[in-house]
Protein backbone atom coordinates (compact mmCIF):
# COMPACT_ATOMS: atom_id res chain seq x y z
CA UNK A 1 0.00 0.00 0.00
CA UNK A 2 1.36 3.16 -0.77
CA UNK A 3 0.71 6.26 1.73
CA UNK A 4 -0.76 9.23 0.27
CA UNK A 5 -1.27 12.49 2.22
CA UNK A 6 -1.82 15.52 0.68
CA UNK A 7 -0.53 19.00 2.70
CA UNK A 8 -3.60 21.53 2.15
CA UNK A 9 -2.96 25.17 1.60
CA UNK A 10 -3.75 25.48 5.44
CA UNK A 11 -5.26 28.75 5.42
CA UNK A 12 -8.38 26.62 4.24
CA UNK A 13 -8.65 24.43 7.36
CA UNK A 14 -7.71 27.23 9.46
CA UNK A 15 -9.14 30.62 8.28
CA UNK A 16 -11.56 31.77 10.92
CA UNK A 17 -11.04 28.23 12.83
CA UNK A 18 -8.02 29.38 15.01
CA UNK A 19 -7.86 32.82 16.86
CA UNK A 20 -6.10 34.04 13.95
CA UNK A 21 -5.11 33.91 10.18
CA UNK A 22 -1.40 33.62 8.55
CA UNK A 23 -1.62 35.96 5.61
CA UNK A 24 1.88 35.30 4.08
CA UNK A 25 3.60 32.56 5.06
CA UNK A 26 7.58 31.81 3.46
CA UNK A 27 9.77 29.16 3.95
CA UNK A 28 12.96 27.16 2.44
CA UNK A 29 14.38 24.30 3.11
CA UNK A 30 17.03 21.82 3.00
CA UNK A 31 16.91 17.95 3.39
CA UNK A 32 20.56 16.63 3.36
CA UNK A 33 21.98 13.52 1.75
CA UNK A 34 18.91 11.66 0.86
CA UNK A 35 20.32 8.06 -0.54
CA UNK A 36 19.01 6.24 -3.16
CA UNK A 37 17.77 2.54 -2.17
CA UNK A 38 19.56 0.11 -3.08
CA UNK A 39 21.80 2.33 -5.74
CA UNK A 40 25.19 4.21 -5.09
CA UNK A 41 24.42 8.12 -4.61
CA UNK A 42 22.60 10.48 -2.94
CA UNK A 43 20.86 13.77 -3.87
CA UNK A 44 20.07 16.95 -1.41
CA UNK A 45 16.87 18.00 -1.71
CA UNK A 46 15.90 22.37 -1.47
CA UNK A 47 12.66 23.64 -1.32
CA UNK A 48 10.52 26.71 -1.22
CA UNK A 49 7.46 27.77 -0.01
CA UNK A 50 5.21 30.90 -0.72
CA UNK A 51 1.71 31.31 0.71
CA UNK A 52 -0.49 34.19 0.21
CA UNK A 53 -3.84 34.43 1.60
CA UNK A 54 -6.66 37.49 1.23
CA UNK A 55 -9.71 36.87 3.49
CA UNK A 56 -12.33 39.42 2.20
CA UNK A 57 -15.11 39.95 4.49
CA UNK A 58 -19.02 39.78 2.56
CA UNK A 59 -21.02 39.93 5.64
CA UNK A 60 -21.64 39.27 9.35
CA UNK A 61 -21.54 35.84 8.73
CA UNK A 62 -19.39 35.11 5.01
CA UNK A 63 -16.09 35.94 4.14
CA UNK A 64 -14.71 35.29 0.84
CA UNK A 65 -11.16 33.90 0.94
CA UNK A 66 -8.86 34.03 -2.06
CA UNK A 67 -4.87 33.82 -2.55
CA UNK A 68 -2.54 31.60 -3.82
CA UNK A 69 0.39 28.88 -2.74
CA UNK A 70 3.73 28.38 -4.77
CA UNK A 71 6.20 25.63 -4.04
CA UNK A 72 9.28 24.60 -5.65
CA UNK A 73 11.41 21.29 -4.75
CA UNK A 74 15.16 21.13 -6.30
CA UNK A 75 16.71 17.54 -6.77
CA UNK A 76 18.43 14.88 -8.39
CA UNK A 77 15.43 12.30 -9.49
CA UNK A 78 18.27 9.46 -10.54
CA UNK A 79 21.40 9.39 -9.95
CA UNK A 80 24.22 11.11 -12.30
CA UNK A 81 21.20 12.81 -13.73
CA UNK A 82 20.83 16.80 -14.34
CA UNK A 83 19.10 18.40 -11.18
CA UNK A 84 15.52 19.03 -11.70
CA UNK A 85 13.10 21.86 -10.38
CA UNK A 86 9.18 20.97 -9.79
CA UNK A 87 6.78 23.61 -9.56
CA UNK A 88 3.67 23.64 -8.23
CA UNK A 89 0.98 26.80 -7.85
CA UNK A 90 -1.82 26.82 -6.35
CA UNK A 91 -5.32 29.27 -6.63
CA UNK A 92 -7.30 29.43 -3.42
CA UNK A 93 -11.21 30.54 -3.76
CA UNK A 94 -13.70 29.87 -1.13
CA UNK A 95 -15.97 30.69 1.30
CA UNK A 96 -16.28 30.69 5.35
CA UNK A 97 -19.70 30.77 6.52
CA UNK A 98 -20.77 31.01 10.51
CA UNK A 99 -24.05 29.43 10.65
CA UNK A 100 -24.66 30.65 14.71
CA UNK A 101 -22.60 30.12 18.25
CA UNK A 102 -21.21 26.66 17.58
CA UNK A 103 -21.42 25.50 13.78
CA UNK A 104 -19.32 26.93 10.67
CA UNK A 105 -18.36 25.74 7.58
CA UNK A 106 -15.32 26.43 4.95
CA UNK A 107 -15.77 25.59 0.91
CA UNK A 108 -12.62 26.15 -0.71
CA UNK A 109 -11.30 25.29 -4.23
CA UNK A 110 -7.63 24.45 -5.37
CA UNK A 111 -7.23 24.47 -8.69
CA UNK A 112 -3.14 24.01 -9.83
CA UNK A 113 -0.48 23.82 -12.30
CA UNK A 114 2.17 21.27 -11.46
CA UNK A 115 5.29 20.25 -13.24
CA UNK A 116 8.53 21.35 -14.21
CA UNK A 117 7.59 24.57 -15.69
CA UNK A 118 9.67 23.89 -19.24
CA UNK A 119 6.42 23.46 -20.43
CA UNK A 120 2.61 24.75 -19.67
CA UNK A 121 -0.31 22.80 -21.04
CA UNK A 122 -3.42 21.31 -20.52
CA UNK A 123 -2.63 18.24 -18.67
CA UNK A 124 -0.42 20.29 -15.53
CA UNK A 125 -3.73 21.84 -14.46
CA UNK A 126 -5.65 19.79 -11.60
CA UNK A 127 -8.64 20.67 -9.74
CA UNK A 128 -8.95 20.07 -6.01
CA UNK A 129 -11.34 20.77 -3.41
CA UNK A 130 -11.80 20.82 0.21
CA UNK A 131 -15.33 20.84 2.60
CA UNK A 132 -14.71 21.71 6.25
CA UNK A 133 -17.34 21.68 8.77
CA UNK A 134 -16.40 23.27 12.37
CA UNK A 135 -18.20 22.90 15.66
CA UNK A 136 -17.25 25.22 18.55
CA UNK A 137 -17.57 22.90 21.80
CA UNK A 138 -16.26 25.72 24.13
CA UNK A 139 -14.20 29.40 23.65
CA UNK A 140 -10.91 27.16 24.16
CA UNK A 141 -11.74 24.06 21.96
CA UNK A 142 -12.96 23.68 18.38
CA UNK A 143 -13.05 20.69 16.62
CA UNK A 144 -13.20 20.39 12.78
CA UNK A 145 -14.62 17.56 10.52
CA UNK A 146 -14.05 17.78 6.68
CA UNK A 147 -13.01 16.21 3.33
CA UNK A 148 -10.53 16.62 0.22
CA UNK A 149 -10.18 15.44 -2.91
CA UNK A 150 -8.42 15.84 -5.99
CA UNK A 151 -6.96 15.36 -9.45
CA UNK A 152 -3.28 14.23 -10.32
CA UNK A 153 -1.25 12.48 -12.51
CA UNK A 154 -1.70 9.50 -10.71
CA UNK A 155 -5.58 9.42 -10.60
CA UNK A 156 -7.97 10.69 -8.07
CA UNK A 157 -7.19 11.05 -4.53
CA UNK A 158 -9.66 12.00 -1.64
CA UNK A 159 -9.07 11.63 2.59
CA UNK A 160 -11.16 12.39 5.26
CA UNK A 161 -9.89 14.87 7.31
CA UNK A 162 -10.61 14.83 11.52
CA UNK A 163 -9.36 17.22 13.64
CA UNK A 164 -9.32 20.10 16.60
CA UNK A 165 -7.90 23.30 17.98
CA UNK A 166 -7.34 23.80 22.09
CA UNK A 167 -6.14 26.69 23.02
CA UNK A 168 -5.53 26.89 27.04
CA UNK A 169 -6.92 29.83 28.98
CA UNK A 170 -3.77 31.27 29.88
CA UNK A 171 -3.27 31.21 25.99
CA UNK A 172 0.32 29.62 26.42
CA UNK A 173 -0.60 26.25 24.77
CA UNK A 174 -1.63 25.15 21.94
CA UNK A 175 -2.76 22.39 19.76
CA UNK A 176 -4.15 22.63 15.89
CA UNK A 177 -4.46 18.89 14.50
CA UNK A 178 -5.82 17.95 11.11
CA UNK A 179 -5.47 14.02 10.86
CA UNK A 180 -4.10 12.70 8.79
CA UNK A 181 -2.65 15.31 7.04
CA UNK A 182 -0.94 17.89 10.12
CA UNK A 183 -0.58 18.27 13.37
CA UNK A 184 1.16 21.28 15.83
CA UNK A 185 1.27 21.38 19.44
CA UNK A 186 3.48 24.43 20.99
CA UNK A 187 4.01 26.20 24.05
CA UNK A 188 4.71 29.96 24.67
CA UNK A 189 7.38 31.14 26.88
CA UNK A 190 6.62 35.55 26.15
CA UNK A 191 8.09 36.19 22.78
CA UNK A 192 9.30 32.53 21.87
CA UNK A 193 7.87 29.53 21.33
CA UNK A 194 8.68 26.25 21.13
CA UNK A 195 7.24 23.15 19.62
CA UNK A 196 6.80 20.06 17.65
CA UNK A 197 5.06 19.51 14.23
CA UNK A 198 4.18 17.11 11.31
CA UNK A 199 3.08 17.32 7.74
CA UNK A 200 2.16 14.67 5.25
CA UNK A 201 2.37 15.70 1.68
CA UNK A 202 1.52 14.02 -1.29
CA UNK A 203 1.74 15.73 -5.07
CA UNK A 204 2.27 15.09 -8.55
CA UNK A 205 4.39 17.21 -11.22
CA UNK A 206 4.84 16.78 -14.92
CA UNK A 207 7.95 15.99 -16.59
CA UNK A 208 8.90 17.28 -20.14
CA UNK A 209 11.76 16.40 -22.31
CA UNK A 210 13.62 18.98 -24.64
CA UNK A 211 10.86 18.10 -27.14
CA UNK A 212 8.28 19.76 -24.85
CA UNK A 213 6.88 16.31 -24.60
CA UNK A 214 5.37 15.02 -21.18
CA UNK A 215 5.75 11.19 -21.26
CA UNK A 216 6.31 10.66 -17.59
CA UNK A 217 5.24 12.21 -14.13
CA UNK A 218 6.99 12.80 -10.75
CA UNK A 219 4.30 11.35 -7.78
CA UNK A 220 6.09 12.88 -4.27
CA UNK A 221 4.81 11.13 -1.12
CA UNK A 222 6.22 12.90 2.40
CA UNK A 223 6.54 12.62 6.15
CA UNK A 224 7.86 15.25 7.59
CA UNK A 225 8.90 15.17 11.47
CA UNK A 226 10.09 18.22 13.37
CA UNK A 227 11.00 20.56 15.99
CA UNK A 228 10.92 24.35 16.44
CA UNK A 229 11.43 27.60 18.25
CA UNK A 230 9.75 30.73 17.10
CA UNK A 231 10.30 34.05 18.02
CA UNK A 232 7.31 36.40 17.81
CA UNK A 233 7.96 39.87 16.96
CA UNK A 234 5.61 42.77 16.72
CA UNK A 235 2.81 41.77 19.40
CA UNK A 236 2.84 37.91 18.03
CA UNK A 237 1.68 39.44 14.12
CA UNK A 238 5.22 38.29 12.79
CA UNK A 239 7.00 34.95 13.51
CA UNK A 240 10.39 33.97 12.86
CA UNK A 241 10.41 29.97 13.06
CA UNK A 242 13.32 27.60 13.03
CA UNK A 243 12.98 24.01 12.39
CA UNK A 244 14.84 20.66 12.15
CA UNK A 245 13.50 17.28 11.96
CA UNK A 246 13.60 14.00 9.93
CA UNK A 247 11.89 13.92 6.35
CA UNK A 248 10.80 10.76 4.40
CA UNK A 249 11.07 12.07 0.59
CA UNK A 250 10.32 9.61 -2.01
CA UNK A 251 9.99 11.20 -5.66
CA UNK A 252 8.86 8.08 -7.90
CA UNK A 253 8.97 8.37 -11.40
CA UNK A 254 6.44 7.05 -13.62
CA UNK A 255 5.10 6.92 -17.19
CA UNK A 256 2.13 9.02 -17.82
CA UNK A 257 -0.14 5.91 -18.83
CA UNK A 258 0.58 4.42 -15.21
CA UNK A 259 -2.70 5.36 -13.42
CA UNK A 260 -4.03 3.95 -9.77
CA UNK A 261 -7.51 2.92 -10.11
CA UNK A 262 -8.12 5.30 -6.41
CA UNK A 263 -6.25 6.62 -3.40
CA UNK A 264 -8.54 6.76 -0.46
CA UNK A 265 -6.09 8.39 2.79
CA UNK A 266 -3.24 6.04 3.18
CA UNK A 267 -4.36 3.01 0.35
CA UNK A 268 -3.90 3.30 -2.75
CA UNK A 269 -6.30 0.70 -4.77
CA UNK A 270 -5.25 -0.79 -8.36
CA UNK A 271 -1.28 0.63 -7.49
CA UNK A 272 0.20 -2.04 -10.46
CA UNK A 273 2.75 0.82 -11.68
CA UNK A 274 6.43 -0.20 -12.82
CA UNK A 275 8.85 2.89 -11.21
CA UNK A 276 11.08 4.33 -13.26
CA UNK A 277 13.70 5.64 -10.89
CA UNK A 278 15.19 4.19 -7.61
CA UNK A 279 13.46 4.90 -4.36
CA UNK A 280 15.43 8.12 -2.29
CA UNK A 281 15.69 7.45 1.39
CA UNK A 282 14.58 10.10 3.64
CA UNK A 283 16.99 12.13 6.05
CA UNK A 284 17.46 14.87 8.41
CA UNK A 285 16.21 18.69 7.17
CA UNK A 286 16.46 22.63 8.37
CA UNK A 287 13.89 25.23 7.56
CA UNK A 288 13.02 28.55 8.61
CA UNK A 289 9.91 30.16 8.12
CA UNK A 290 8.47 33.69 8.84
CA UNK A 291 5.07 34.62 8.82
CA UNK A 292 3.10 37.58 9.25
CA UNK A 293 -0.03 36.86 11.05
CA UNK A 294 -3.96 38.70 11.46
CA UNK A 295 -5.11 38.01 15.10
CA UNK A 296 -8.85 37.89 15.32
CA UNK A 297 -11.04 39.27 18.03
CA UNK A 298 -11.76 37.22 21.08
CA UNK A 299 -13.97 34.10 20.07
CA UNK A 300 -17.13 36.14 21.29
CA UNK A 301 -16.75 38.26 18.70
CA UNK A 302 -15.27 35.94 15.31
Amino acid sequence: MKNYCILLVFVSCSAFCQNYVDLLKVGYGQTFNNDYVNTVGSTNVSSLDIDLTVPIVLSEKNAFITGVAFSTNHLELAPNTSATTLYSTILKLGLATTFNDTWSSTLVLLPKIASDYNAIKGDDFYFGGLGLLKYQKNEHLKYRFGLYATTEAFGFFTTPIIGWYYLSKNNKFEMDMSLPIAADVNYTFGKTTVGVDYYGIGRSFRLYDETDTSERYVDLSSLEFSSYIQLNLLEKTVLLRGKIGYSSNNYEVYSNAEKIDLGVSAFSFGDDRTQLNPDVSGGFFAKIEAIYRFNLPSTSSE
